[in-house]
This record gives C-alpha cells, sequence and structure tokens, in this order.
C-alpha cells in the first residue's frame, strides 16, 4: 500500500471564517474506506466485470484509498475469483460476510486479510429478517468474531440498520466484542447531521475502538452525516465513488475527502488529483451519468454563465469558487448563454487569440442573446465572429 502522508491542500480551499466554528480541531487523520466495488454495485442495473473492478481497485489504490472493499465473496464464484485476482496485485483489501462461517470461508478463500462483518442488530430487522432473537442475534456475532480471529483475519464489524437499534443492545454487542474497528450503517439514511453527532458521542462513551460510518443518501444528507460523524469522533467513513449505491445511494468519496480538508482541518491519504479520473471511469462503467449540478465531479461544478460571476472569476477566481478545480485536475469552464457579458466574451476570444473591439463585442453579445439556445459552443461563437 502507498502511503502519501499527510497532503497539503489549504491553498485550494477558499474558506471563510465561520467555515469551522462548533469543530475543535485536532488535525487527525480521517481513514477512507471505498465500497464502490461493493455498495457501489449493488446500485440497480449496475454490474461491473472482471476487468472493470480490477481497473477500478488499482485506481482507488493509486489515489490512496486506506481499505478497498472489492465485493461479497459468497455471491458467486465469479465474484470469489474476481477478489483473488485483486488480493494477488494489492493488499489492503477487504470482503464482505455475513455472520455465518460459510462467508467467512470464502472470505478467507479470496486472500482476503480484511473481513467486514456484519449483521442486522435493529430490532425490526431482527424480527421480519432474520426471524432471529437478540441473544441469537449476539451469539452469532461472537461466534463469526472468533472464527475470522482464528484464521488471522483483521476484522471490520457492522451492526446493519446501527441507526435503529436499541442503543441499549447496540452498548452491550460492541462493548463485548474486540474487533479492529466498528463501522455503524445509517441503513436506509434517517439520520440528519446533528442526530447523527449525537449517535456518535453516545458511542465514544463506551469504546475505545476505531469507529467508522457508513451514511445512505435517502434524504440528501450522506455527506453532511458522514461529516457530523467524523466531528464527534469518527475516524473513519464508508463511501463511493459519485455516490452510487442502492436507492439514494452513498456517501460520495470525492464530497467527503473534500470536506474533509475544507472545514476540519484534518486529511486522508487520498491523492485528490486522481479523483476527477477515477470519476470518469466509473461513470463509463456504471452507466450511471452524475447529475450535471453535483458538487465537485457534475459537469457543471466548475462552469460559470452569468456576467457578474464571470466577471468575478477572471478577475479573481476566489470571488465564486469555494474550491479551486485545479486540485481535482479539473478546468473550470466559461459557458456563453443568455446570461452572459461582455467580459466572458472577451475572455473566450482572446483565450483563442481573437481580440475584438467593445463595439464588435456588443453585438456578437446581442447575437448570443437573441438565440433560442440556452447555451452556446465555441463553434457558434466562432461561426458569429465570421459572420461579422
Amino acid at each position: 500500500m502507498y502511503f502519501y502522508g499527510s497532503r497539503s491542500y489549504g491553498d485550494f480551499f477558499n474558506m471563510g471564517e465561520y467555515s469551522r466554528i462548533g469543530y475543535e480541531t485536532d488535525r487527525k487523520k480521517i481513514n477512507i474506506f471505498d465500497t464502490t466495488l461493493r455498495d457501489g454495485e449493488q446500485t440497480p442495473g449496475v454490474s461491473f466485470n472482471m476487468e472493470q473492478k480490477y481497473t477500478i481497485a488499482k485506481m482507488l489504490y493509486d489515489a490512496g484509498v486506506d481499505i478497498i472493499e472489492a465485493g461479497f465473496p459468497a455471491v458467486s464464484d465469479e465474484e470469489l475469483k474476481t477478489i483473488k485476482r485483486i488480493n494477488y496485485d494489492m493488499d489492503n483489501i477487504c470482503s464482505l460476510a455475513r455472520c455465518n462461517k460459510n462467508d467467512i470461508d470464502k472470505v478467507i478463500e479470496s486472500d482476503s486479510k480484511i473481513i467486514h462483518l456484519f449483521i442486522a442488530t435493529s430490532d425490526i430487522h431482527m424480527k421480519y429478517k432474520l426471524n432471529k432473537t437478540r441473544d441469537q442475534v449476539f451469539e452469532s456475532i461472537t461466534n463469526s468474531i472468533d472464527y475470522a480471529r482464528s484464521h488471522g483475519l483483521t476484522i471490520i464489524f457492522s451492526p446493519e440498520d446501527a441507526t435503529r437499534t436499541d442503543m441499549d443492545f447496540l452498548k452491550h454487542i460492541i462493548s463485548s466484542i474486540k474487533v479492529e474497528t466498528v463501522n455503524f450503517p445509517d441503513t436506509i439514511g434517517i439520520m440528519n447531521p446533528m442526530s447523527m453527532y449525537y449517535f456518535i458521542n453516545k458511542i465514544k462513551e463506551f469504546t475505545t475502538t476505531n469507529i467508522s460510518i457508513h451514511c445512505h443518501n435517502d434524504f440528501g444528507l450522506a455527506t453532511a452525516n458522514t461529516l457530523a460523524g467524523l466531528m464527534a469522533g469518527a475516524n473513519e467513513a464508508q463511501l463511493t465513488i459519485n455516490g452510487i449505491g442502492e436507492r439514494a445511494g452513498n456517501a460520495s468519496l470525492e464530497e467527503v475527502v473534500s470536506s474533509i480538508y475544507g472545514f476540519l482541518d484534518s486529511h486522508t491519504n487520498i491523492r485528490m488529483e486522481k479523483l476527477y479520473e477515477i470519476s470518469k471511469y466509473v461513470t463509463a462503467a456504471s452507466g450511471i451519468i452524475p447529475q450535471k449540478n453535483k458538487a465537485i465531479i457534475g459537469e457543471n461544478a466548475f462552469s460559470h454563465e452569468a456576467g457578474i460571476h464571470v466577471h468575478g472569476i477572471i478577475n479573481n477566481p476566489k470571488t465564486y469558487e469555494a474550491i479551486n478545480p485545479e486540485v481535482f485536475g479539473i478546468n473550470r469552464r466559461i459557458v456563453i448563454g443568455k446570461h452572459s457579458g461582455k467580459a466572458a466574451i472577451k475572455y473566450i476570444l482572446e483565450n483563442k487569440g481573437i481580440h475584438k473591439t467593445d463595439d464588435e463585442i456588443d453585438n456578437i453579445l446581442k447575437i448570443i442573446k437573441n438565440r433560442d439556445n440556452k447555451t452556446i459552443d465555441d463553434e457558434f461563437l466562432l461561426e458569429v465572429i465570421r459572420n461579422e
């Protein structure tokens, strides 16, 4: 595994004096756990083949992701074979398993050194999904952890549906087990930032084990909830590229990592300049196209059209950009449309080596504003100039 240490991205974030109020930074390292290949692949209609899974894993590995969840080996022989191949070249691979011997044996067979054990612990899941009592679930947990430990596996344990689990039962489980990390999934995305902060603070009262969080986006709060959990003391986040995942998806890796640097003044091992490239590959492999206005990696994330905004950006990008797109290897775009002003036209033309008088630019702008299409591409702009 490559370790990049504490990267300094401070110059890329244009934060105000109030941005970090309410959070006392200790400049800690946050671990990044990527589950694009497991929970991300559970997006309806998404299925990565072996080559795609290997390529994504290698890209994540090279980008500095601490732990990569490569899949669920008990799902199929093909899944197991794929994970085994990934493990051959990478040493930070994790595999998912339910709390039963067969699943654990499949993880061992896949050559993964890290196992992510999970079982539902909320009353509604235990009754309607598992048909088990609390005692039976607890017994499955302890037996599975003992069995995985006896085979030398590093253990991450998740009480599924943790945020709807009775706190006394959760305390009983967490206080009774010895694992490297306990992950707390907000399985159906019911938390808000304040409740997540309270929840993680409560967990810290009865464990010193590493705390990870796994947030779903059913209310559009996955990134905010992840950030709140980290602020409360969790030191690992489970994320996916582009935020893909079941239903409304998971917390987005690129959003959370950006927020860690922007708001927490903490650091990760992530090479942020690699994220846009990975996002593009996952988009192509999954067929799930991020919305244009999605933070960080959306087509419009660093695009500017309104005349006042463009004028500010040209003079100083910090006027209308909280993040410098260069940190992700992205170029900002000046878009020409009905909201554009003279500054945008002049800027684009001069970047193409074309110089026009103010009167000529006024004429060009009039033609553009009278056009039905909402945006103007460079080809049409050049055609207008030729006609002029």
